[in-house]
């Protein structure tokens, strides 16, 4: 048995060591948000974050978050201030990949209160949208920037 906490419970999976931890997730802990995209990491759909670091969960095994954090989209309880900017922007289009984008996102204003455009560009390169709503995506990051500042202002 492999243990690990996702979304701040304690969770354990007796599934084969090498098995992506996005089939854990998705399959064994019913955590659909999490997404199938592409399977090598290159696309950013299953995009989660792995003790507060952005991580591509379809290329990283089971064995690898033995005793780590694990945060979902799920885990984000629709409260957080970029998914208050997706949808005051209205940023989705087909919304695949808008979990994945929003968990990448949320690493970099996390660190970093007011990115400039090229940040955000720089940091959300990878993550691929198939609508091209980049320029939405991008001003939803600044958006949610705004609204996580203007929270700790009250």
């Amino acid at each position: 048995m492999i243990e690990f906490t996702v979304n701040g419970q304690a969770v354990s999976s007796a599934a084969e060591p090498d098995t992506p931890l996005l089939w854990i997730l998705r399959d064994e802990l019913g955590l659909k948000g999490t997404k199938f995209g592409c399977g090598i990491g290159s696309c950013g759909a299953c995009t989660v974050h792995l003790g507060g670091v952005a991580t591509r969960s379809c290329s990283i095994p089971l064995s690898a978050v033995s005793g780590r954090d694990i945060t979902t989209i799920e885990g984000l309880d629709g409260k957080h201030p970029l998914q208050q900017a997706w949808i005051e922007l209205q940023v989705p289009q087909c919304g695949y990949c808008q979990s994945g984008q929003i968990m990448q996102a949320a690493t970099l204003i996390a660190n970093n209160a007011s990115p400039t455009d090229e940040e955000v560009v720089t940091h959300m390169n990878g993550n691929l949208c198939r609508c091209m709503a980049y320029t939405r995506i991008r001003k939803a990051v600044h958006r949610g920037a705004e609204i996580a500042s203007e929270g700790e202002g009250s």
